[in-house]
């Protein structure tokens, strides 16, 4: 099937609601006007929006915009007024065609070369429908079938995008679809903002969880060592071995696969190394993975390998061995990642262009909390059932999630399929 037969299928799976009609899309638009590239910035200058100030859900995003000069022609010509709607032209073949209905700021706001501006003839076409219609065209691949492809971005011309058929309702239809869906959008709105609260949440009861470990009057007491005098010899970088995709050889674990204190088994690819390298870096259960290097607020994060299966490591990250009657591995991984364990790398790490690192003679003289053997399993233990009921939770919170996210894409379906 070509491009073009595939968008038609995605443009008319079903027939139209009774008294709706098709319309060529440039028929009910009186201005298509691309933006405008600016290179300059002036802090006292007009705003212009970038393709960053429109999200993935129809709403721009103003805590991060960019101000260029506010030449009197291009402010005249490009300006922004209520009703307009943005059309992402140009983006990734995953964003292009996003769009967004402004309904007004508190200062003049102009757009870059990366939007197409639709005026829509409102006697005809309301323009909260037109962004709700693009949105839906948008979720549904159609931009990314119709964009031209390039290296690194893709783009949809105004010719093409003109060229669309429109599912027109009646007027009075519109007013109704329009007022449904800001109402059930806002819903949906209120409900994504809780489930990001309840996960947030989910997160920092298990951190209060480890700073009553870790920041007691009890735990002041307890000795500290340098995690060197822990472990079963010196830290061991990873290998610098190419990895492949391809399933050849042995897993190999990165820096992407530490997450949230533990190893999680996505995107795992394989390296091929001869048995005597491969045998250097097999890990076994209670290993420390320790990430080296990253961005400041993801270096350090550590993970206890705890499953009896074959794998290697990458060279990102470093492999501390603990002796198994000095440390409870769970123990020591909680602390590493805890917040004063954080603060001894943010002391500790370097910064380097685009990422830091911290080396593993600097994790050797870190200070780790060191009790009696019997207190370190025990709370291992309990840190492991905190970590389980945590990773459930979050699973629920990820699932819930989901289903509000899927709820803008099922509402636009609704509202062009005459069921709104």
């Amino acid at each position: 099937m070509t491009t073009l037969e595939t968008l038609a299928e995605k443009l008319h799976e079903q027939p139209l609601p009774a008294g709706w009609r098709t319309v060529r899309l440039r028929d009910l638009v009186q201005e298509a006007q691309a933006g405008f590239a600016c290179g300059r910035r002036d802090p006292q200058g007009v705003v212009q929006l970038r393709m960053n100030n429109v999200d993935t859900r129809g709403n721009f995003v103003w805590n991060d915009v960019l101000r260029v000069p506010a030449d009197a022609a291009p402010v005249v010509q490009y300006r922004l007024v209520p009703g307009d709607v943005l059309f992402n032209n140009t983006n990734s073949t995953e964003l292009v065609g996003k769009s967004a209905l402004f309904e007004g700021y508190d200062e003049p706001v102009v757009y870059s070369n990366h939007f197409t501006r639709l005026r829509t003839k409102p006697e005809v076409l309301l323009p909260s429908i037109l962004a709700a219609w693009l949105n839906h065209q948008w979720q549904r691949g159609v931009f990314a079938s119709l964009c031209n492809r390039w290296v690194g971005q893709s783009a949809v011309k105004a010719d093409k995008l003109l060229k669309l058929d429109f599912p027109l309702p009646p007027l009075p239809q519109q007013q109704r679809i329009a007022a449904a869906l800001r109402e059930q959008m806002a819903a949906v709105e209120k409900a994504r903002i809780a489930s990001h609260a309840a996960d947030e949440a989910a997160g920092s009861a298990y951190e209060a969880f480890v700073r009553s470990l870790f920041e007691t009057a009890e735990a002041e007491t307890w000795p500290r060592l340098p995690l060197l005098s822990l472990c079963d010899g010196s830290g061991q970088y990873g290998t610098s071995q190419k990895s492949n995709g391809e399933g050849i050889g042995v897993p190999v674990l990165g820096m992407y696969h530490i997450h949230e204190g533990k190893i999680r088994w996505e995107k795992v690819s394989s390296v091929d190394l001869e048995d005597v390298v491969k045998a250097k870096y097999l890990l076994r259960q209670g290993d420390l993975l320790f990430n080296r290097t990253n961005s400041a607020e993801l270096v350090g994060k550590t993970a206890v390998y705890d499953v009896d299966k074959e794998a290697v490591f990458a060279s990102y990250l470093i492999r501390f061995r603990l002796m198994s009657a000095a440390a409870d591995p769970h123990f020591v991984s909680a602390y590493i990642n805890s917040r004063r364990g954080r603060q001894f790398i943010e002391r500790h790490m370097g910064r380097a262009i685009g990422q830091v690192n911290i080396s593993a003679s600097t994790m050797h003289r870190m200070p780790v909390p060191a009790p009696d053997m019997s207190i370190q399993s025990s709370l291992g233990q309990a840190i492991c059932r905190r970590y389980d009921e945590l990773a459930r939770l979050k699973s629920a919170l990820g699932q819930q999630a989901q289903a509000v996210r899927a709820l803008p894409a099922a509402l636009l379906r609704m509202a062009f399929a005459g069921a709104i």
